[in-house]
């Protein structure tokens, strides 16, 4: 029998799904639901839909359906069509458990830094759509986008239309007004908290403007990188979660993760199935089992493929100058056969 993956999946991730219930109890039925198999692999998932080709709405809906099928989504950064190809490929098997990426982070610090720019919103949105849509054409896994600020709430409307229909799963919109500044600097004195009535309100134009049930809002609370404490993150988080958000990034540049987890602890009590999402690029030491403990479901990984990289340029840019050839670089690089055979269709 054949079956036609996008039917099926525009099915259960439909709002006529809860009509089709209704029909079939009204005639006696009864659902019966397969429970999804336990260590299910993204990448095969991938390779599965990959032979079937992927449009963007069947790349939208996987997002939800990892959250509700595995104990934590696994997120890398790619700021490239290369970097998310390795990001897709890379796996790790230990005895019996396999490792792999779920999906992509689009960083505006990394998009930003490939193309020259500063972290502050001067890359354009439609600029760093057009990235995603290159890193689309070559790979299966879908991603979440680093939304900055969402910009004006006049304009936040199109873009959420816009970021839906590229087939983007979710977009990450952090709780600060004015220019945009990293949050990870060490001087956040000039930075400002947006009043959580009006970031609720841009919740709520986001959430309208969207056609599909599947595309996820999340909000970022910056209350701890502002020097704000616990009680303050959690009324943040129950007001933005009231207008609509469907899921919460609590951030913190701490190596100690103590206040994230008091917060991930608190929240649980209020919301049990709401996504929580860790960004562990201060408290790297912390180990994912630790974080799931703590009611985290995705972790994201959000700027190593660029920090990785650009050492790597350096030394042997600087290499060459130094020696006057590039044989001592050999040992650091790719061969030429490696290079004409990393993608296929080359040779």
């Amino acid at each position: 029998m054949f079956v036609n993956l996008k039917s099926v999946m525009n099915l259960f991730f439909n709002e006529k799904f809860a009509r089709l219930l209704s029909i079939l109890k009204s005639y006696g039925g009864k659902l019966i639901e397969i429970p999804y198999t336990k260590g299910i692999s993204s990448s095969a998932l991938s390779d599965s839909i990959n032979k079937a080709s992927i449009t963007p709405d069947i790349r939208r809906n996987m997002l939800r359906r990892l959250i509700e099928s595995k104990k934590i989504v696994r997120v890398l950064e790619a700021h490239s069509p290369l970097s998310a190809l390795v990001a897709e490929k890379a796996s790790y098997r230990k005895k019996d458990k396999f490792f792999s990426y779920d999906c992509f982070w689009s960083s505006s610090l990394t998009d930003s830094t490939v193309m020259g720019k500063p972290d502050n919103e001067s890359l354009d949105f439609s600029q760093r759509l057009k990235g995603i849509d290159q890193i689309f054409e070559v790979t299966t896994k879908p991603l979440i986008m680093d939304g900055d600020t969402g910009g004006k709430i006049e304009h936040f409307d199109m873009k959420i239309k816009s970021a839906e229909r590229l087939g983007i799963s979710a977009l990450i919109i952090e709780d600060k007004k004015g220019l945009k500044k990293n949050s990870l600097l060490s001087d956040t004195s000039s930075q400002i908290q947006e009043d959580k009535i009006k970031f609720s309100e841009k919740i709520k134009v986001g959430k309208k403007a969207q056609t599909s049930d599947e595309f996820m809002i999340i909000a970022r609370i910056e209350s701890f990188i502002l020097g704000k404490g616990v009680n303050d993150a959690i009324a943040r988080a129950k007001a933005y979660v009231d207008a609509g958000a469907d899921g919460i990034m609590i951030h913190s540049k701490s190596k100690n993760p103590k206040n994230i987890f008091d917060f991930s602890k608190k929240f649980r009590k209020n919301f049990k199935k709401i996504p929580l999402v860790a960004v562990p690029s201060s408290y790297n030491h912390i180990k994912e089992n630790i974080l799931i403990e703590n009611g985290f479901n995705i972790i994201i990984y959000a700027n190593h493929m660029l920090r990785a990289s650009y050492p790597s340029m350096q030394n042997v840019a600087e290499s060459i100058l130094k020696n006057q050839r590039s044989k001592e670089s050999d040992n650091k690089l790719l061969t030429i056969k490696e290079i004409l055979n990393l993608i296929p269709g080359t040779n």
